[in-house]
């Protein structure tokens, strides 16, 4: 991995902004790409956040391209270029909390604070038998003041990346290799056959369902579509012309569509059978609707606009959108 070792801020906080909520073999080649279009700080800070967010594609939990691009802008604008060097400072940067703060402090700048990432609590928790729910108030305050007391007074950055990795390879979250553990004969979990159970989760996230119902309206040169806006997901994204509903559109779908539209001149050229996607806390539920407007040249419709179909690639969708898109020959 491109990031072990490294000492450059800069890519240190890229690459743990790309790996939050994200397997490295996924954010990978998305570090690769940022990288290499944006070498600097101030590179990512001049671009365009279109340019940001369509790099960022299919990678998902936008927030973070956001933050990302925020957070580059006051580096640069305010620090000069150069990130703070103490934990404290660092997460003052939007994005950064304890884990990327203590990450870029220690690996770059040699800071005494521990990293808590999901393998360090799984370690943590194992070896020494702690029950409390790592996602409370109390377990945070526990595993953070745990980890910070074993840190390696010396080196911490290289104590830090070796007990990530340790979690990673050999402390697994299934079928871990306890028979090659050096802790094996003093790891509580391994004692009391409590390896299934440790790190214990206190709260249960409820999923909630969301029925999104998309119009592909388009000519043979151009297409309509929106961006999304407000405090919700896929903020700042494009998509297509939205009716969102409480459950499935099944019964007066052309009703329904047509008092979206404010018009009956329209026929319905195939509805596409639900597709769903998980993000995180929620079920999205999508069905993409394909009409013909009579008067489309002239048509105008709230929130959205018409643009040609060829500057579609210019555009950052989210991914159930893109292959949508794709696979009707759009993109």
């Amino acid at each position: 991995m491109p990031w072990k070792g490294e000492k450059n801020p800069y890519y240190i906080w890229l690459s743990e902004i790309i790996l939050q909520q994200t397997r490295v073999e996924q954010g990978l080649p998305y570090f690769l790409r940022f990288k290499e279009k944006y070498p600097t700080v101030k590179h990512l800070a001049n671009a365009k956040e279109d340019e940001v967010m369509r790099l960022w594609q299919g990678l998902g939990y936008y927030s973070r391209a956001r933050n990302l691009h925020e957070t580059a802008k006051n580096v640069q604008q305010n620090f000069k270029g150069k990130f703070p060097e103490t934990f404290d400072e660092l997460k003052k940067l939007k994005g950064v909390g304890d884990y990327t703060a203590a990450a870029i402090s220690s690996f770059a700048f040699g800071e005494k604070k521990a990293v808590v990432d999901g393998n360090v609590i799984r370690v943590l928790a194992r070896v020494f038998g702690i029950e409390t729910g790592f996602d409370t108030t109390e377990g945070k305050k526990q595993f953070a003041a745990l980890a910070q007391q074993l840190i390696d007074e010396k080196n911490p950055a290289a104590y830090n990346q070796a007990i990530m990795d340790f979690g990673g390879v050999v402390c697994s979250p299934k079928n871990p290799k306890c028979d090659e553990c050096p802790f094996n004969k003093i790891c509580v979990a391994k004692v009391k056959d409590l390896i299934a159970v440790l790190p214990y989760r206190e709260k249960r996230t409820k999923i909630t369902e969301r029925y999104f119902n998309y119009l592909i309206i388009k000519s043979k040169k151009e297409i309509f579509i929106q961006k999304r806006t407000g405090n919700d997901i896929w903020k700042n994204l494009y998509e297509l012309p939205l009716i969102e509903t409480p459950k499935p559109l099944k019964k007066n779908i052309k009703e329904a569509i047509g008092k979206f539209l404010g018009t009956k001149n329209f026929s319905m050229v195939s509805g596409a059978k639900e597709i769903s996607q998980m993000l995180s806390h929620r079920k999205i539920h999508f069905r993409f609707i394909e009409i013909e407007l009579k008067n489309f040249d002239s048509f105008k419709l709230n929130n959205s606009k018409k643009i040609k179909l060829k500057a579609l690639a210019r555009l950052a969708f989210p991914k159930t959108i893109h292959l949508v898109l794709h696979e009707n020959s759009l993109l």
